[in-house]
């Protein structure tokens, strides 16, 4: 898997952190996205997939490799 992040969509609503906190975070100043794990081990994997598809500016893309 290989998470990235398009920081210019992002509409800082921290539902990406919540669901998957080991994967993403958000700055403090703007709550942007942060990305920890752009490869996210195995076990991470739902969590990632989960907050890619909630995210409401569709700022998180997955790549399955």
């Amino acid at each position: 898997m290989l998470i990235t992040i398009n920081e210019e969509e992002c509409c800082s609503s921290g539902i990406c952190a919540m669901t998957a906190p080991d994967v993403f975070d958000q700055r403090d100043e703007d709550g942007v996205v942060v990305l920890l794990s752009p490869e996210p081990e195995a076990a991470l994997h739902a969590e990632a997939r989960k907050a890619a598809r909630s995210c409401p500016s569709l700022a998180i893309e997955v790549q399955e490799v």
